[in-house]
């Protein structure tokens, strides 16, 4: 809970946008003296500015590395790196740092609802709604919340009371929530990403690690990924919290696994040396793919560890449906089934899609943010018909290929307009057999072509059913 006085404390608000409008507007409703510094000076920025300068918060366009005059806090938007001159001159002046999740934490108010936090590279959003719906299965109140879905400002001060918050965090969220203590914790996975913010993978990992501390009940880990369960032996949690793992094979004592087709649950049972508990059939996950089987063992094991019954998470995994764009079937057409999973934007994901499948005719490509491609290309390379690539980075992927998976063939998309996508899926459909998979998993960012990776996959959709349509 706050134990800050707010009224006329001086509070830097760095950055506009999604979470620092909200954040300015809950200070300065809480009597604070809020200023706001952005670098950008745009035409967009203006309008946010005006709207925020009419209920008296100051705004500083164009100036995102000054320290304004009697600042006693800084709230930082996510996107803000660590290096910013900002925070170097907030560090010399002896100025704390919090982002909007350490704002929310902060303004709990007395009983609030525990939060089930959830981070990892990829299978965050998927996991925290598939908590979500477990978590509403049991009859709790509860919303998704975070990174995804409601704000979590407006969770924490909204009229709607929880039971409990399922709360997806990013790692640059966590790197600025010092004080945050969840009730249990996830890190679904580790993998290189956004190290261009973080500076390293040491500190990319260690931020996601922050989401173990204080931790009272239980920390879960990925049983394949061992350095997830190195951060729980690093993490300071409270006595009596217990590692639970989670794996895709028959799980040991105190982790949840699958046995002949079930999800099955030896943490939260009576005798967990000799017990079981089923939980649901791998049939209930939807889509039944590889990394999505253990995107619902780690919500059932926060679940669990929240004294949710087995037959609710059952009943939340079927009531489950997953956003569009993670491997969302199109459609099939000639006897070729269509997958979009454009929001694997990076080589981890694009490896977990890749793994749900064979063979394919895979179609990839776009921006690479420093990733390299050949551990990717040889753990699928026995999986591909094809491959159909397209975008800025493409060439990366092709030489990777050349190295790895040379006998494959490869058609090389180089053109970048509204049509490139449906020439894609039609090289695709040229290369497919019946029985094969078309898998759109660019292993890229999509901001070269498109404007998010939804645009693109709604792209490769619009294309998959023009074909569908043609071919009727």
């Amino acid at each position: 809970m706050s134990n800050v006085d707010w009224q006329g404390k001086h509070v830097t608000v760095a950055g506009l946008g999604v979470s620092g409008i909200p954040a300015a507007r809950v200070l300065h409703g809480l009597g604070a003296v809020v200023t706001v510094v952005n670098d950008g000076d745009d035409e967009r920025s203006r309008g946010q500015a005006a709207e925020l300068e009419a209920q008296g918060i100051t705004v500083r366009l164009g100036d995102g590395a000054t320290l304004p005059e009697s600042t006693e806090l800084i709230v930082t938007t996510p996107g803000w790196k660590p290096d910013k001159p900002l925070f170097a001159a907030a560090a010399e002046a002896g100025v704390p740092v919090w982002g909007d999740v350490e704002l929310a934490w902060r303004l709990r108010g007395p009983g609030a609802a525990p939060w089930l936090a959830v981070t990892g590279t990829n299978g965050k959003t998927t996991t925290v709604r598939m908590l979500a719906s477990i978590l509403e299965a049991a009859g709790l109140r509860t919303a998704a919340v975070g990174n995804i879905g409601v704000s979590l400002l407006d969770a924490v001060l909204g009229e709607e009371t929880y039971d409990v918050l399922a709360v997806e965090l990013s790692s640059y969220q966590l790197h600025w929530s010092p004080s945050l203590r969840a009730h249990s914790a996830a890190v679904l996975n580790l993998a290189p990403d956004h190290l261009d913010w973080h500076g390293s993978m040491a500190a990319y990992v260690a931020d996601k690690g922050r989401i173990y501390e204080g931790n009272t009940v239980a920390c879960v880990y990925n049983v394949a990924d061992g350095a997830t369960e190195d951060l729980v032996r690093e993490a300071d949690v409270e006595e009596g919290c217990r590692a639970i793992g989670f794996t895709l094979g028959a799980p040991g004592p105190s982790q949840l696994g699958v046995v002949d087709g079930i999800l099955v649950d030896r943490a939260f049972v009576t005798n967990r040396q000799k017990q079981a508990q089923e939980l649901a059939e791998v049939a209930d996950v939807n889509p039944p793919a590889p990394h999505n089987i253990a995107n619902a063992l780690a919500a059932a094991a926060l679940a669990r560890a929240f004294g949710v019954q087995p037959a609710a998470v059952r009943d939340g995994l079927r009531a489950f449906r997953p956003d569009p764009h993670r491997i969302e079937h199109v459609a099939d057409v000639a006897g070729v089934t269509y997958i979009d999973d454009s929001k694997a934007t990076n080589t981890h994901a694009a490896e977990a899609s890749l793994a749900a499948y064979d063979p394919i005719v895979w179609i990839a490509g776009g921006l690479a943010k420093g990733a390299t491609f050949d551990e990717l290309v040889t753990g699928c390379a026995k999986r591909l018909r094809g491959v159909v690539l397209m975008g800025a980075d493409r060439a990366l992927i092709r030489e990777a290929l050349a190295r790895h998976a040379p006998e494959v063939p490869v058609t090389d998309l180089d053109r970048t307009d509204t049509g490139a996508m449906s020439e894609a899926v039609r090289e695709a459909a040229r290369l497919a057999r019946p029985g094969d998979t078309v898998l759109m998993a660019p292993a890229c960012a999509s901001m070269d072509m498109f404007v998010n990776y939804n645009k693109r996959g709604e792209a490769f959709a619009d294309a998959v059913r023009a074909l569908a349509a043609e071919s009727a």
